[in-house]
């Protein structure tokens, strides 16, 4: 009888620690810069009726509000997703990007500056809010992944197209493999 107690104690404290397990860690990206590639800049986010190259329409976007415009980071379609990994994305109509050999500087309306450092895998924090982060290239993309304590996941992803002149800004929000935000951003060189 002691033995079957025994038993059944041990699986119940296995199962609470699987249910309580960590989550696998993000995968590091490349720390080396793509031959070629520098998205350093001033950007400007284009806008309906802008030059050609921009969205497709047939492509679902949603529209990030510019800062300024009193919805900030807490604009309602973001504030839906539930999940802290949303503090971490920074917005602006003008982007000015300073790319040097281990890192990327990226100031928004000239008033916040975000710091990645290419191949980081690390603990970031915007107040008592923790998430981890990696950052880096995947090919030619810049990519950032932001996680937080519960699952949330926010994918951001740079890169170039039309000789240099137009920057393209994927941003999506994954929750328990849920896609709850997805929209693309366009940036005109100035």
């Amino acid at each position: 009888m002691k033995s079957s107690t025994f038993l059944f104690a041990a699986l119940f404290i296995a199962s609470l620690l699987a249910g309580c397990g960590s989550q696998p860690p993000l995968i590091t990206k490349s720390a080396t810069v793509p031959v070629g590639i520098d998205l350093s800049g001033n950007w400007r986010l284009r806008t309906a009726g802008g030059p050609d190259n921009g969205p497709d329409p047939r492509e679902q976007t949603i529209r990030i509000p510019p800062s300024g415009s009193g919805q900030g980071r807490s604009s309602s379609w973001f504030r839906d997703t539930g999940s802290a990994v949303r503090v971490f994305l920074e917005q602006g109509t003008d982007v000015k990007i300073t790319q040097t050999e281990y890192g990327m500087f990226m100031q928004f309306d000239r008033a916040r500056v975000e710091e990645y450092r290419f191949g980081e895998n690390r603990i970031v924090s915007v107040g008592p809010i923790e998430a981890e982060r990696v950052s880096g290239w995947d090919g030619r993309i810049f990519a950032i992944e932001t996680r937080d304590d519960k699952g949330a996941m926010l994918f951001e992803s740079w890169s170039l197209s039309g000789d240099g002149k137009l920057l393209t800004r994927r941003i999506s929000i994954v929750e328990r493999g849920d896609e709850k935000v997805s929209t693309s951003q366009y940036f005109d060189r100035q």
